[in-house]
């Protein structure tokens, strides 16, 4: 086997000695051979299967030319719009165009197109009417059935149907590529491989297909929201490899049929997939236009874990890694890190040891491994299930293991910590040496909102519970004699969330003197529960009915009031407390979040309750503006 980066040219492929590949492989972003990067893992998993496989990266799909640079493939292509769904890579929440594209050369923007699956598999059957195509990927994995798209404001079709693609491979894709490359290979028509985990085809005739639960048809969905929330529910409710059924999606004449989800991978396969001889590194090609931007926060991160039962409504990792955790060995994940050690480049830091949440290194319970998650039952809200494994002994002797590797320095855990986990562990020794090894100064949570309304549409657990563990966080510092702090991150708009809410957010952020940079509103993003929500004005999972702020404006208020302290959000902060009654807040007292406009640098007597529409107090002794300012913590 030659060590070298997958064919990208014909002269390439000639210097292998191959006439044609087995695949080509078609995805948006630049090739980077790295094991953060879905095409390098499924690319190299079939490489070590005996497949020859070439890739076309970002193909120019104005020019049908580009998708036969390598010629028609022995067995098929595969799709991919890249690590990003192309949507959410172009756009902003605002829908505006983004600037900067982190997974294309010199990070240049417009090197994909906009529903990238469907451009690039209708630019295949252009030229290939025959050759058999399986997407793959985020973009496809979840947009598999119908789904809301934000972009467009509608509810569009299985992805299957739009980009004309045989089958879907959704979910991580290991065991599932593998058994289709198989089936191909031996000679099944694509048409035929309708039995294999993991895939949704399909069918004009259900005369084959067996043991599934039959969804509204799409033209009902269109016309009732109701009943695609309900349809949606059925879908998150069979996520599960162990206890998810086969549906059916009816289309007219024709039916979308998804397949249950694969089966997780063991440590054992998880290993063999981080072993595989990727080059580590974006192709050389890349080099002139500056490289790929998004290699640099990965390149020298350990993937030690997937999947997440943490479960949050605005996440679509349920739909896409689903909620049994899969982990490395500790021996697979050391040699890595030594791997990383040999690297030109390295200083002594390992950026990230985790995936999704990084504290979490088993399923959450015995039962999982064989029965499944729980499909009406979530692991940890709204309060941390009995039969919950919360554990970090695991976790505790692989970064020790990690942190005495010669040439590292410091080991940092990036991904994300789940504090409800971290305190349902009877012991703090996580929390102890999270403080003394593991942290830069501040660490990064995600408690997302402060009032408990927001927080159990979001699915994340009560405020107190995040008070609890700042509290605690601060105490274990000071025990260290370390100064480290929280940057919480938190989310604007989000269903449930009113102006009352977030004033309520506004205030917390003042009494906490914290003023985040940049501030999330929510992103309804294909197939999670918070975008169901979004577009439906029902919470799937009780049908009950939940505010949701969709207009722009409301949006932009919402989201100025968690900076309200920005100068250039005065305008909507006032109107926004005007419109939620809360004008108590305009004013010069301490918990005050504006001033009454026109007033600042005016000498005379000025009442705190001005703003409140009362008259200023005369004849008492009066004070500057000046003088009552000294006084007002900003």
């Amino acid at each position: 086997m030659i060590h070298d980066y997958l064919p990208i040219t014909r002269a390439d492929m000639e210097r292998r000695g191959w006439e044609e590949c087995d695949f080509v492989y078609v995805t948006g972003d630049a090739y980077v051979d790295h094991p953060s990067f879905g095409t390098a893992i499924i690319s190299r998993l079939l490489e070590s299967r005996g497949y020859r496989v070439g890739i076309i990266a970002q193909p120019d799909w104005k020019e049908p030319a580009s998708i036969s640079v390598l010629g028609r493939p022995r067995l098929g292509f595969l799709v991919s719009a890249g690590n990003m769904d192309s949507m959410v890579n172009h756009y902003s929440v605002s829908k505006k165009r983004r600037s900067k594209d982190s997974y294309t050369p010199g990070g240049e923007m417009g090197r994909r197109p906009d529903y990238a699956t469907i451009v690039y598999c209708n630019l295949i059957r252009r030229t290939y009417k025959d050759c058999p195509i399986i997407i793959g990927g985020i973009e496809a994995s979840l947009r598999r059935l119908a789904h809301y798209d934000y972009w467009s404001n509608k509810l569009k079709r299985s992805i299957l149907l739009d980009s004309q693609a045989d089958l879907i491979s959704y979910g991580m894709g290991e065991h599932s590529i593998v058994e289709i490359a198989d089936a191909l290979n031996a000679g099944i028509s694509v048409k035929d491989i309708t039995f294999i985990d993991g895939t949704v085809f399909k069918t004009t005739d259900l005369s084959c297909t067996y043991d599934y639960q039959m969804l509204p048809s799409y033209e009902e969905m269109k016309q009732n929201k109701r009943t695609y929330a309900e349809s949606f529910y059925i879908q998150y409710c069979n996520t599960d490899p162990f206890s998810g059924k086969r549906l059916v999606e009816p289309y007219g004449k024709e039916y979308v049929v998804q397949n249950p989800p694969a089966k997780p991978l063991t440590t054992e396969e998880m290993d063999e997939v981080y072993a595989l001889p990727y080059m580590r590194n974006y192709h050389p090609s890349y080099e002139e236009a500056g490289g790929i931007p998004a290699i640099r926060e990965v390149k020298f991160s350990l993937i030690s874990n997937r999947g997440c039962f943490g479960a949050c409504s605005f996440c679509a990792l349920t739909f896409h890694q689903g909620r049994i955790i899969q982990v490395r060995s500790h021996e697979s994940l050391v040699d890595e890190a030594t791997l990383l050690t040999e690297e030109p480049d390295f200083k002594g830091y390992i950026h990230d040891v985790g995936g999704p949440t990084a504290n979490f290194r088993f399923p959450a319970c015995e039962k999982q491994l064989s029965k499944g998650a729980c499909p009406n039952k979530q692991c940890l809200f709204p309060k941390p299930c009995k039969n919950l494994n919360a554990d970090h002994t695991d976790y505790l002797l692989l970064l020790k293991k990690l942190r005495e590797i010669p040439k590292v320095k410091k080991v940092f855990i990036r991904s994300g910590i789940r504090f409800d986990y971290l305190l349902a562990d009877k012991s703090r020794q996580f929390l102890r040496e999270l403080c003394q090894y593991h942290v830069s100064g501040q660490l990064k949570v995600a408690p997302e909102h402060v009032a408990d309304a927001v927080l159990s549409k979001m699915g994340k657990p009560e405020n107190s519970v995040y008070r609890q563990f700042v509290e605690e966080y601060n105490k274990m510092n000071q025990r260290l004699g370390l100064k480290q702090y929280l940057v919480p991150y938190l989310m604007s708009s989000h269903p449930g969330s009113s102006l009352k809410e977030a004033v309520e957010l506004a205030e917390y952020l003042r009494d906490l003197g914290y003023m985040p940079e940049q501030v999330q509103d929510f992103y309804p993003t294909p197939s999670t529960i918070s975008t169901c929500m979004y577009y439906t004005g029902l919470d799937p999972r009780t049908m009950e009915e939940v505010y949701v702020p969709v207009n722009p404006h409301e949006k932009a208020m919402q989201r100025a009031l968690i900076q309200y302290r920005n100068p250039k959000n005065y305008d909507l902060v006032s109107e926004a407390l005007h419109k939620a009654g809360r004008t108590d807040l305009i004013g010069f007292d301490k918990k005050c979040l504006i001033r009454p406009r026109g007033l600042t640098g005016k000498p005379g007597g000025i009442s705190r309750n001005q703003g409140k529409g009362e008259p200023s107090k005369t004849g008492k002794k009066k004070k500057t503006i000046r003088n009552i300012h000294k006084k007002v913590k900003r």
